[in-house]
């Protein structure tokens, strides 16, 4: 069986018949869509979804550092004056 990973949950039904009253039931926690009981989507506040997005960004850019780390042998020392 599929875990739920929200505290709430919602069949697609009652997101089509009322999604406002869903949204403020949930009082901005994060709603499981549910089929069949099982979870099709997750419903996120928006201010979350920045923070995953802010979160994946850092994870992403931390990778191209760690990448480049090793290339740091190659690299040509210069001072700001020589610039």
């Amino acid at each position: 069986m599929q875990p739920i990973l929200a505290s709430y949950s919602a069949s697609i039904s009652e997101l089509k018949k009322n999604p406002t009253a869903l949204l403020n039931k949930a009082e901005g926690e994060t709603i499981a869509i549910l089929n069949h009981n099982l979870p099709t989507a997750y419903l996120v506040p928006a201010d979350v979804y920045e923070q995953l997005m802010d979160k994946l960004e850092d994870y992403e850019l931390g990778k191209i550092v760690k990448e480049r780390q090793v290339e740091k042998a190659l690299a040509v020392e210069v001072s700001l004056d020589d610039l």
